[in-house]
């Protein structure tokens, strides 16, 4: 698990620096209605790539920005989850809040996660059974218990509906919660979470890749993370609800209940 974890945080930290020699001097892509691309995404993914393949050959890798015609191979054992730049749109506007986000997954099982935030330096890791970690001291969830006294966190769609679920919960969560924030990374929030900066975080529209390394975070800092129907969070499907304790969650998960957004197949933006 060391060579993974070890591995794991040098290519984010490798996809952190090719990202921020582009600072200033991108051009821009639309992958579809506001939703962006640049020369910095595939760049991080590049380097990225190329030091998993040359640490672990036989292992598959899975990118934010393949390409249609990549292949992955669907009898290897392992999987590399990457998101070579979380938060694009801030790194186009000069927001500088944006990280890169790289997972192991052993057929279906998180093992390691790295969220490194070039800007600030700050590196979030994890190992399965093996604590989370900030520039390697540990972190821990909040213990704040009550919605009241949260500070939230929302993800929303590229192009949000007002009528999407995430709205729908934000519109009920902004009188509830001492503070709302949209920071425009998912892993970023999932982080922030672990580290004891927010206490919850929805999102009904993340993609795999967004997540992955964040979920395993929060969960070994112990949060708490499921599908919004309160069952077992799947990481290839994106919704979710998390929360910085069992009894937050709870209080998170009657709300969106009460807007009658906890079942999966709630319609998406």
């Amino acid at each position: 698990m060391s060579d993974y974890i070890t591995i794991c945080e040098k290519a984010s930290r490798a996809g952190g620096e090719a990202i921020q020699k582009w600072l200033g001097r991108v051009d821009v892509q639309e992958k579809g209605p506001a939703d962006l691309v640049t020369q910095a995404d595939f760049s991080s993914q590049k380097i990225i790539r190329q030091i998993i393949a040359e640490a672990f050959p036989d292992h598959d890798f899975l990118g934010e920005e393949d390409s249609p015609s990549e292949t992955h191979s669907e009898s290897a054992e392992y999987r590399w989850i990457a998101d070579p730049l979380d938060g694009t749109t801030n790194f186009v506007h000069g927001v500088p809040h944006y990280a890169v986000s790289l997972a192991l997954e052993r057929r279906g099982t998180l093992l390691v996660g790295t969220v490194y935030d070039p800007n600030t330096d700050e590196c979030f890791t994890a190992s399965a059974d093996g604590g989370a970690f900030l520039n390697g001291r540990p972190i821990r969830t909040s213990r704040v218990g009550e919605l009241a006294n949260a500070l939230a966190a929302v993800g929303f769609p590229p192009g949000v509906d007002r009528h999407a679920p995430d709205v729908l919960v934000f519109l009920e969560a902004i009188e509830r919660c001492q503070a709302i924030r949209r920071t425009g990374s998912a892993a970023l929030n999932l982080c922030y979470l672990a580290a004891g900066r927010f206490d919850v975080f929805w999102s009904f529209s993340t993609k795999i890749w967004d997540v992955a390394a964040g979920a395993l975070i929060l969960q070994e800092a112990g949060g708490s993370i499921t599908a919004t129907d309160g069952g077992p969070f799947v990481f290839e499907d994106g919704t979710f609800l998390a929360a910085s304790n069992k009894k937050l969650h709870e209080e998170l998960q009657a709300l969106v209940r009460q807007r009658g957004n906890g079942d999966r197949s709630s319609p998406r933006a």
